[in-house]
């Protein structure tokens, strides 16, 4: 903004000058040319002094214009300078109060950190913790403890010995046993170390610690349980100690496989218990399938011995119309004739009932089909089921 000032001063400070210069130099030839013509010189003088002032009031208005002009673009960049300054000041404290949070923050986090890692120091309450939070998953994937799955439960093997955190009961009778207890000491050390060196070196040991638990675990003898396939699970509840592990040696998953211990993270450990579930769900299916299928032929029997029966009474009341048609002659030439001898020899009796006349014969029952069941195509074989005598 001084330097605009300084600009705007140094133009005003040129023109005046210039102003003078005009006025010298006019004022100098006008003194010559009177030497010469008293009377030209001062017409000449007159106009020049007009055109001068005339010019001059000219340039005084333009340059009040000018002057006018540049002092609303310097309040205009005043304002914006404001603005902006103003501006700034707002995202300086916006930014600050932003940096407040994220540290309160991220104390906070430190802090429950720490409590997790003090709250998993102890090998118990990590075996504890990673049980909780593989029953959830258990369920989440659609096995019920005591059912498909059990807790704490001794093998009752002689080839294995120990208690593993998990049992899941596999369709067909096998049992999958799951450790769920996981070292977790150096790691944590190795997250809170700020030397590189010293935090790859706890890192180091953290694998070592891990391979030692895989070790024990095969050491149990839960894979040779005669109820168990060849390997046995365990779990770690977070992705990264496996990671680290791995990044440290990359064998170390081949390793444990030759040991019969499968490492499973959440991922995967999820991944194989939905497929289990998935196991007992097609399972129940096929066991429904059954039922109704057993349910169909209960159906089917009953069916046979109805339509059976609707045969049997068909057949029975064509034999009784048949009779019945066959009856009638014989009553006409015998009973109706005795009785009206017998009332025309004065004997009393119901002569309107006696002269009723006998009904007709019942039609033939249609015999009972059905197209769709001859059909041989869509004939449902269902069992023949014979009558008790």
């Amino acid at each position: 903004m001084s330097s605009a000032l300084v600009a705007i001063l140094t133009l005003i400070i040129g023109l005046l000058i210039g102003i003078a210069l005009g006025f010298f130099v006019a004022s100098r030839r006008t003194s010559s040319s009177a030497a010469s013509n008293p009377d030209l010189a001062s017409a000449r003088a007159e106009r020049d002094l007009y055109k001068s002032e005339r010019d001059n009031a000219m340039a005084g208005s333009k340059l009040a214009t000018e002057v006018e002009a540049m002092k609303v673009a310097m309040e205009k960049l005043q304002k914006e300078a404001a603005d902006a300054d103003r501006r700034r000041i707002e995202a300086e404290s916006d930014i600050r109060t932003q940096v407040r949070a994220m540290s309160t923050h991220n104390e906070s986090l430190v802090a429950q950190t720490k409590a997790i890692a003090g709250a998993l120091s102890n090998s118990q309450t990590r075996g504890k913790f990673g049980e909780a939070q593989l029953e959830l998953m258990l369920e989440d994937a659609g096995l019920r403890k005591d059912i498909e799955f059990t807790a704490q439960r001794s093998t009752t093997d002689a080839d294995s010995s120990g208690i593993p955190d998990i049992t899941v009961k596999m369709p067909g009778g096998t049992k999958l046993f799951i450790d769920s207890k996981f070292p977790f000491d150096r790691f944590i050390e190795a997250h809170e170390e700020e030397d590189a060196d010293a935090r790859e070196a706890l890192f180091t040991e953290h694998r070592k610690d891990l391979s030692k638990h895989v070790e024990t675990l095969a050491k149990r003898g839960y894979h040779d349980s005669q109820d168990s396939p060849d390997f046995v699970i365990l779990f770690v509840p977070f992705e990264s100690l496996l990671t680290e592990a791995l990044r440290v040696d990359p064998l170390f998953l081949e390793k444990a496989f030759k040991l019969n211990v499968t490492i499973a993270t959440p991922t995967s450990m999820m991944a194989l218990l939905r497929t289990i579930g998935n196991v007992y769900s097609r399972n129940a299916v096929a066991r429904n399938a059954e039922d109704i299928s057993k349910s169909a032929g209960a159906f089917m029997k009953d069916l046979t011995r109805l339509h059976e029966r609707i045969i049997k009474v068909g057949s029975a009341i064509n034999s009784l119309s048949k009779a019945y048609a066959e009856l009638i002659p014989t009553a006409e030439s015998t009973v109706k004739r005795a009785a009206a001898k017998i009332l025309s020899y004065g004997v009393s009796g119901d002569k309107d009932k006696l002269a009723l006349a006998y009904p007709d014969a019942p039609a033939e029952v249609r015999e009972l089909k059905n197209s769709e069941i001859a059909a041989e195509d869509d004939f449902i074989d269902a069992e023949e089921v014979k009558e008790d005598e």
